[in-house]
């Protein structure tokens, strides 16, 4: 345990950054869906971000992961820092400057005509981001987690502050809810015109000031352009980059494709822009699993790539990959069983869609599994079956929600997610016990998600409309079952004698 203690511990202080700060951020769906009744207002934005994540994929190819498979060493740290950081700042702003001069085309093809300033701002944010990441990659190396955090914080802090200046403290003045004396101040920061343009704004700034907060890590940087040091990086990195891609494309086809496929009228009382809009907006709530999943990946990367010649290195990996299962079980249940208290950060004209919520956590916990599971692959080499399996996935993503968007709208891609990404686990599973044999331990695992899944099951099928009642009785069913994997895992967890039976 004393492995699983340190990776948690690890993980537990990167999650300050990933956890608290991305639950900060989630917040801002309270704010956005607020501030913006018609669902349909945040649909334009939706679908932008979404390209974005894309995007990102392109701009680190794979980067992340190939500086700590050949800067794992101390003395080719900063050797290889100066190589991969040189790559990323030239096609970063190779690409950034396509993407300006091309500005007007690419929103026009869109539909979003006369927004070319937010393709502006995001070609800036992708730059910018992409080199962060490089930096932030190295801070993780060298076990600096402070600063890391420090710094991802004050990002965070920042565009929720802007958020909300522009879009409660500016409108609500411009509106006259209060202090109507310093109108003349909020509309010379506010045009209502552009109302939901500002949280891009927001976050262009942010990423700006978090490039500036990094200055001192470019201080040793030098320019070094050794293609034939390169090469055997980017041919590392290159199936990670297919592999992120499809993967992406995995994550984000249902809301690429939701707009084009749904059939106009099918939520009675809403458009299509509306129901987009919804259902990005519901998706974010499966956010809590996705905090875990970032956050641990953050700490586990460079832990097992540290011990990739420790022959107790497989033992390891089963061993976090179930605790780390166990932790994503315990999300799911509890955000699913209490999703009535939790819905409420929604506005009300979003909170129809909520019934995808267990189903979008449960995608996410095979999502991340299967990242647990993927370290295989990455310790011994053969990143090419991550590619395998995430093109497969992305194309049963791509038919999947073809067939089910128009027959259950987004129920279906929620589904679809969901049956991907289980289809992914289960093969890297597979091919991973004939290439690098892991002991994972299969068996409890499996019956905690099942057990999981007929409660939550349960509780949606038995609906108490007193939230009096509800809530409560839904927090003890939550704290019943965390209770339940406690007393089973007593002995692991070093408590099997404060509890007898």
């Amino acid at each position: 345990m004393s492995v699983v203690k340190k990776l948690a511990s690890d993980t537990a202080l990167y999650g300050i950054s990933s956890i608290a700060g991305r639950f900060l951020n989630w917040l801002l769906v309270a704010v956005h869906t607020r501030v913006f009744h018609q669902p349909k207002l945040l649909a334009d934005n939706n679908q932008l971000y979404i390209y974005v994540i894309l995007l990102n994929i392109f701009y680190t190819y794979g980067m992340e992961t190939a500086f700590f498979r050949y800067a794992n060493k101390k003395e080719n740290r900063q050797e290889y820092y100066n190589l991969i950081l040189s790559y990323i700042i030239l096609t970063s702003v190779a690409f950034s400057t396509i993407i300006y001069f091309f500005a007007t085309p690419i929103i026009n093809w869109m539909g979003f005509p006369g927004k070319e300033r937010l393709i502006v701002w995001f070609a800036i944010i992708l730059a910018t981001d992409a080199i962060a990441a490089i930096v932030f990659v190295k801070l993780r190396a060298e076990n600096r987690a402070k600063r890391f955090v420090f710094i991802r914080l004050t990002n965070i802090f920042i565009n929720i502050g802007l958020n909300a200046f522009y879009l409660m403290f500016c409108k609500y003045i411009h509106e006259g809810l209060f202090l109507s004396s310093w109108k003349p101040f909020a509309d010379f920061f506010y045009n209502p015109a552009i109302g939901p343009d500002y949280i891009v704004w927001a976050n262009f700034i942010a990423s700006l000031i978090t490039i500036l907060l990094l200055w001192r890590e470019f201080v040793d940087f030098k320019f070094s352009f050794d293609f034939e040091k390169f090469k055997p990086v980017l041919v590392y990195a290159y199936p990670l980059l297919i592999m992120g891609i499809a993967g992406a494309i995995n994550q984000t086809a249902d809301r690429v494709m939701f707009r084009e496929i749904l059939p106009e009228g099918f939520y009675k009382g809403f458009s299509t822009d509306d129901a987009f809009s919804i259902y990005a907006n519901v998706y974010k709530l499966s956010i809590f699993m996705l905090l875990v999943v970032q956050a641990y990946r953050y700490a586990a990367d460079p832990f097992f790539f540290s011990k990739a010649e420790d022959k107790n290195s497989p033992s390891m990996i089963a061993l976090a990959t179930k605790w780390f299962t166990i932790a994503c079980i315990l999300i799911w249940v509890g955000v699913s069983i209490n999703i009535d208290l939790i819905s409420l950060i929604l506005g009300k004209n979003y909170r129809s869609g909520i019934v995808v919520v267990p189903i979008l956590l449960l995608a996410n916990l095979f999502v991340g599994v299967y990242q647990n599971m993927s370290m295989w692959f990455k310790l011994s080499d053969k990143t090419h079956f991550g590619t395998y399996f995430t093109i497969l996935g992305m194309i049963l993503t791509v038919i999947l929600n073809i067939i089910l968007i128009p027959i259950l709208g987004y129920v279906g891609c929620a589904i679809t997610f969901a049956f991907s990404s289980f289809i992914m686990m289960f093969l890297c599973y597979y091919y991973g016990q004939k290439y690098y044999p892991i002991p994972y331990e299969l068996k409890s695992v499996s019956i905690y998600l099942i057990a999981a899944g007929l409660l939550i099951f349960a509780s949606w099928q038995i609906k108490i409309e007193n939230p009096y009642i509800a809530i409560p009785l839904h927090i003890v069913l939550s704290l019943l079952f965390l209770f339940g994997i406690v007393v089973l895992e007593r002995k692991s967890l070093g408590l099997s004698k404060k509890f007898k039976f």
